[in-house]
């Protein structure tokens, strides 16, 4: 509910704060006295329109601060928490409007933009008048009204459920035949192309291997002979010289084992290391020799893979992922007339099955309609609206389905019977308006709506009974949500658990006057409904009658 409400600086308010209670609160105060200035404030906080002018002259800028205390699991924390905002205690929404127009908005004290503030405030409040074009009057929300009120969630679920079905069910079916199209349009080269790199055969990393086994065979000759030098060197009559060296040196180290040992181990290690270095220079040799017509099938191989690289405009390596989607393909189109029927079937399977969902929630619809009609048909007689007719108007289309059916709900009436039924806000005047309004909300009240409802002035142009029976359905109201009425009714006035009374006071020091806003007490209350029966002058009659409401009421 909304608990506390500051304005500051917006046109004849200079400061003021109130604190709201559950139930009903109403506020009243003379014509002019600001009762629309503060209802204007208020709708700033909730994201309404910004206007510079609303800022006190004078000033630079204005501000309004809305605190709401609601429940861990109402939907307008959820919003808040898609947009990152803390959502942490109590909700406060703020709004300052500078005088140059712009506005600036905030969420728990975090900026946000102004169609997030006024998504949360529409989840917290709902403000009906006689001229208002928001809440039911916006046949946009009229479908959810409804399915709010027959208790549809679970079939209007599985209806989102079956929607989303057709949807993948018609990408999917979109997406392959697009590709089967695409594809039919070049099968002569897509066969043509398969059956040569098939031929072809490449491999990744073929191209690489190719190209160094042509430079090893091409740059072999040039070495060959060098490197046969150098093995006849490592293994000729040098190496025989030297083994015949060892031995006889070998002979005679037990002579002279200081002197001859370490020249028969340097000799070891010389002849160990040309066996070391004949050996390398042989594989070199064998490596070095090739066969002219390997040559040539490797500069072909090359060559035939670089020029199909070319033809398909792809790098060698990648030859081999083209052919496969090319086999991919062309088996698409093989196969194509055989998947798309497949595809086809598991549409019109799963169309059947939105069909099915969406007839079962418009007979919940329709059901749920004749009770609505029948509830506020109850609430109109008190209202003086005896001769009038709710109507909740669905109109089937199937050719026009979405995620919630395929019914355009739409609250009619008719305000005297003869006249020719439409939609309310159309043919209801603004009091039959309003009136019909508050029938829908105190039926309504505890099927999904704002845990604060604002009604200005809904009252207007009526009196008596009807005044009477305005204010018992505000206070039934009341008992389920946070109800705030601006009201010149006392019959309303008086059925509050709380009271408010506007009035404009010339500010001291200066020559101009500011909107107040007081909380009356039970004394100061019976004499406001007193004003409010009596006029200016106020009589003890008055006083007398004021004190019968204010009895009945508590009645």
């Amino acid at each position: 509910m909304l608990s506390q409400l500051a304005i500051r600086d917006i046109v004849l308010i200079d400061k003021l704060d109130l604190n709201f209670r559950e139930g009903l609160s109403v506020l009243t105060g003379e014509t002019g006295a600001g009762k629309s200035i503060l209802l204007d404030a208020f709708a700033l906080a909730l994201g309404g329109r910004g206007d510079g002018r609303l800022v006190r002259h004078g000033e630079s800028q204005g501000a309004v601060t809305a605190v709401f205390d609601i429940g861990l699991d109402h939907p307008a924390r959820a919003l808040a928490a898609q947009a990152d905002l803390d959502t942490e205690g109590d909700l406060i929404l703020r709004r300052i409007q500078m005088a140059d127009g712009r506005t600036r908005a905030f969420v728990n004290d975090q900026p946000v933009g102004v169609q997030v503030l006024r998504a949360i405030g529409a989840a917290l409040v709902e403000i009906h008048g006689q001229h208002d074009d928001r809440a039911l009057a916006d046949p946009g929300t009229h479908r959810a009204i409804l399915d709010a009120f027959g208790g549809l969630n679970g079939p209007l679920a599985q209806v989102g459920e079956a929607a989303k079905r057709v949807r993948a069910a018609r990408t999917n079916l979109a997406e392959h035949r697009a590709r089967v199209e695409a594809a039919r349009k070049e099968v002569d080269f897509l066969r043509h192309a398969v059956d040569e790199l098939e031929a072809l055969d490449p491999k990744p990393g073929e191209e690489t291997a190719l190209a160094e086994r042509r430079t090893t065979m091409q740059q072999g000759e040039k070495v060959a002979r060098e490197l046969n030098e150098a093995l006849e060197a490592s293994g000729g009559a040098g190496v025989a010289h030297l083994s015949a060296a060892l031995r006889k040196l070998e002979r005679r180290a037990g002579q002279l084992p200081a002197l001859v040992d370490p020249c028969v181990a340097a000799l070891h290690a010389a002849l160990t290391a040309l066996d070391e270095a004949h050996a390398v220079l042989d594989a070199a040799l064998r490596e070095a020799e090739f066969d002219p017509r390997e040559l040539e099938r490797v500069e072909e191989r090359l060559f035939a893979l670089r020029a199909a690289a070319r033809k398909y405009d792809v790098a060698v390596d990648d030859l081999a992922a083209l052919r496969e989607r090319y086999a991919s393909d062309v088996a698409a189109i093989d196969a194509g007339e055989e998947a798309l029927g497949g595809l086809e079937k598991t549409l019109a399977t799963a169309e059947a099955a939105y069909a099915k969902a969406a007839t079962k929630l418009t007979e919940g619809r329709r059901k749920a309609a004749k009770a609505l009609d029948a509830a506020v048909k109850e609430e109109l007689p008190p209202l003086k609206l005896e001769r009038a007719r709710f109507i909740t108007e669905i109109a089937t289309d199937p050719d026009a389905r979405d995620a919630a059916g395929y019914d355009r709900v739409e609250f009619w009436a008719q305000t005297n019977p003869g006249t020719r039924p439409g939609p309310m806000m159309k043919v209801a005047s603004g009091g039959e308006l309003s009136r019909f309004m508050l029938a829908l909300k105190v039926v309504l009240a505890d099927k999904g709506s704002a845990p604060t409802l604002i009604f200005d002035e809904i009252d207007t142009g009526v009196g008596g009974a009807v005044a009477d029976a305005i204010g018992a359905r505000l206070g039934r109201l009341s008992t389920r949500v946070q109800v705030v009425a601006v009201t010149h009714a006392p019959q309303v006035a008086a059925r509050a658990e709380t009271h408010f009374l506007i009035a404009k006071d010339p500010v001291k020091g200066s020559d101009r006057v500011a909107t107040r806003v007081a909380s009356l007490t039970a004394p100061a209350r019976r004499e406001e409904i007193a004003r409010m029966l009596a006029g200016a002058t106020v009589t003890d009659e008055a006083r007398a009658a004021a004190a019968r409401l204010l009895l009945a009421a508590d009645a």
